[in-house]
């Protein structure tokens, strides 16, 4: 078993301008894992940047709501919504809400910088 608290991660800007803490990831903790998972935060009003990855993303919303956008469709989202993103699909989040967006971001095969493409 292996356990990592919120508090033990460092917050990171990510490619997509998002707050995000890496929670698991095989290559900087002891875990085999066939994915990446994190924790990203946006603040009210805000918008994440333009970008795609090169794998499969999927997002899970735990606090707050806004629009996500996957190529040309836009769906609104709130807490309890999971989206399924393509790999190398045009994609941004947007914060509607007056409080800050939380969702969780798992990516497999596990996130690498060289395969997150800001557009």
């Amino acid at each position: 078993m292996f356990i990592k608290q919120l508090n033990a991660c460092t917050e990171i800007i990510a490619n997509d301008g998002t707050r995000v803490y890496e929670l698991l990831h095989p290559r900087q903790d002891p875990v085999e894992l066939p994915y990446s998972l994190a924790l990203a935060m946006l603040d009210a009003g805000q918008r994440s940047k333009v970008h795609y990855l090169r794998q499969t993303e999927v997002y899970y919303i735990i606090r707050g709501h806004g629009r996500m956008h996957v190529g040309d469709v836009v769906e609104p989202v709130s807490e309890g919504a999971a989206v399924v993103i393509p790999p190398e699909a045009p994609q941004w989040i947007e914060n509607t809400g007056e409080t800050e967006l939380v969702f969780a971001a798992i990516v497999s095969p596990p996130w690498r910088a060289e395969d997150d493409v800001r557009i």
